[in-house]
């Protein structure tokens, strides 16, 4: 490879690791335009205690066709009364400001990993905390709204009632109890009890909002799953929606600020990594409604122990929404949820899906072709750590066995990569002889490779066989909470990069470094394809250290499967080469170029 070779390499990767700074800097995020949102925001007021008391409000700029948007209501003026329930799983704190959820702290899990450089917190992992509105709170015109006080009081089942008594005698009551598995069973009834007729205006049922649980966390894995009851289809909204940049950089227009879509919804989840809210209507809601929100920026609390927590976090608040009804005199409407608020435990997920007979359980980004080999993967890792196995030998054990079920493919895919590097003379040969006539040549060549029992695809396909594996295994780390707080040595958490400090504020994590050493290993003993000119075979051989760049802030879960993958191909290759050339690397015996046909003299 020449030196102009050489430097565009260079700059080529350079550009691609860069490339996202440089479009953030080229192209920055615009904010979202204040007024410009139906969303619903908190405000604060003081209340006689002198403490910040979330007050519903809104603002009312966007169209709509289905539901009227949320109005500006007056601010309650009782402060805000909290009341709690806990359960074995779950501490669920009920506000008297919405008469809903303001948040479910999750006993089992912490809402965050300690790991070098942090401050050890003693929080759990809190979902809606930071959410725009309480969960099940009714929102919509001030004539359902009213002054957003409700009436909390405990029942004798152990759940919590939520009431309130609106001006035009329209009677509002919800009814949560708490279950198994995360599960809170909810009854909304609106009870006409006006002698004449009421219209009841069309409202969103708060789902929750997609918040980050620790300040820290990646913003792309949070957003909004939605389940299609006819097309049996889940869908997707997340922060590439409401950033509408062309091919993901370029801006065509102003950002979006909600996405809204009619169909029969089955359920609809606010989703982050590792946790999820989701509203399971026992029949299929008429419309979806998810806003972005910008959310209350960290404390100066949550900085000291979180310095890498984000400034100006977002969330997505989701909501389903009713039609506009009318209620004659003592008529009742009635609605019956399921709230599941809890890990994205693929395990519990399907049992409740097979409970409520819904498929609540692609909320895991489980399903396609890879989902299938990420199910496999952690129904095995789960099942070896219940043996008492760690996560990061787990982790290892399945790398060994996968490379076992594909060693003997692999083996002769080595062993005809080899022989096809001791035959490339000849085939060259072949090449130039029949130049001028290309049918000619690649049939001599199919013959050629026929007679030696070689085939140029052999060491393509263990690759290929193998990546349905590799996509399974990032699906599986990437959601996985088994392998939040996970240790592996110096990695404190398998489900983030094992980074051990900062040199100039870039992390410094030895598991891709390791990755891509064994990866320039393995492929400096990896036998070059034939006909590959010289510069082609350099660049083959220093391709994996665009892998590196490419997977250097990835999980380390995902990098310890790698590296333990490259170690044993190189193992193989190893022990191949050792059964081949028993004589100490005695050449192979060279196979004599096919003899042209002799000239007819004229």
């Amino acid at each position: 490879m020449d030196r102009k070779s050489v430097i565009v390499l260079i700059v080529c990767v350079l550009l691609f690791v860069s490339w996202p700074y440089l479009v953030t800097k080229i192209f920055p995020p615009r904010p979202l335009p204040p007024g410009a949102t139906n969303s619903l925001v908190i405000e604060t007021n003081q209340s006689a205690l002198g403490t910040n008391v979330p007050v519903l409000s809104a603002a009312t700029n966007v169209p709509s066709t289905t539901a009227t948007p949320p109005a500006a209501v007056e601010r309650p003026s009782a402060p805000e009364e909290l009341q709690t329930l806990e359960t074995a799983e779950a501490i669920y704190t009920f506000t008297t400001h919405g008469g809903g959820l303001k948040q479910i702290e999750l006993k089992r899990f912490p809402e965050s990993v300690t790991c070098r450089g942090r401050k050890k917190t003693h929080n759990l992992a809190a979902l809606n905390k930071r959410g725009s509105v309480p969960v099940l709170a009714v929102l919509g015109d001030p004539s359902i709204q009213g002054d957003t006080i409700y009436k909390l009081t405990k029942t004798e089942s152990g759940g919590m009632r939520a009431e309130k008594q609106l001006p035009n005698g329209l009677h509002i009551t919800k009814e949560f109890q708490p279950t198994s598995n995360y599960l809170v069973a909810v009854t909304e009834r609106m009870e006409n009890r006006n002698p004449q007729a009421i219209n009841v205006p069309a409202r969103h049922v708060a789902v929750g909002t997609a918040a980050p649980v620790g300040l820290d966390e990646d913003p792309s894995y949070r957003g909004v799953y939605w389940y299609d009851s006819v097309t049996k289809k889940r869908k997707q909204v997340d922060q590439g929606y409401f950033a509408n940049k062309f091919l993901g950089c370029i801006s065509v227009s102003a950002p979006l600020t909600e996405y809204r879509q009619q169909a029969p919804v089955g359920w609809a989840a606010a989703y982050d990594q590792f946790f999820t809210l989701a509203l399971m209507p026992k029949e299929p809601a008429p419309e979806v409604l998810v806003i972005q929100t910008n959310l209350p920026p960290p404390t100066t609390e949550e900085l000291a122990a979180n310095p890498k927590a984000l400034a100006k976090p977002f969330g997505f608040q989701t909501s389903l929404v009713y039609p506009a009804t009318v209620l004659t005199n003592n008529q009742v409407l009635e609605h019956h949820y399921d709230l599941y608020a809890g890990p994205k435990e693929y395990q519990t997920l399907v049992r409740i899906g097979a409970q409520l007979k819904n498929k609540i359980d692609l909320v895991m980004n489980y399903d396609g072709f890879f989902g299938w080999f990420a199910q496999v993967l952690l129904s095995s890792m789960v099942g070896m750590h219940k043996t008492g196995i760690a996560y990061w030998l787990a982790i290892v054990l399945i790398t060994v066995i996968i490379k076992l079920l594909f060693w003997p493919l692999t083996n002769a895919s080595t062993k005809s990569m080899k022989r096809m590097s001791a035959l490339q003379p000849q085939m060259k040969a072949i090449q130039e002889k029949f130049k001028d006539d290309p049918v000619k040549m690649n049939r001599k060549m199919m013959e050629f490779m026929k007679e030696h029992r070689v085939n140029p695809m052999g060491g393509c396909l263990p690759v290929l066989l193998q990546m349905p594996v590799f996509f399974g295994f990032y699906l599986m780390i990437r959601s996985a909470i088994e392998l939040r707080g996970a240790e592996f040595f110096w990695a404190c958490d398998l489900s983030k990069p094992d980074t051990i400090f900062f040199l100039l504020n870039f992390p410094v994590n030895p598991l891709p470094l390791v990755m891509g050493a064994t990866m320039l290993w393995q492929a400096q003993l990896t036998p070059t394809a034939p006909g590959m000119d010289p510069m082609q075979q350099k660049i083959m051989k220093y391709m994996p250290l665009m892998f590196l760049f490419i997977l250097y802030n990835f999980s380390a879960g995902l990098t310890l499967y790698w590296t333990v993958q490259n170690l044993l191909s190189i193992a193989q290759m190893k022990i191949t080469r050792a059964k081949d050339d028993p004589a100490k690397g005695t050449p192979a015996k060279p196979v004599a170029p096919t003899p042209s046909p002799p000239r007819k003299k004229k």
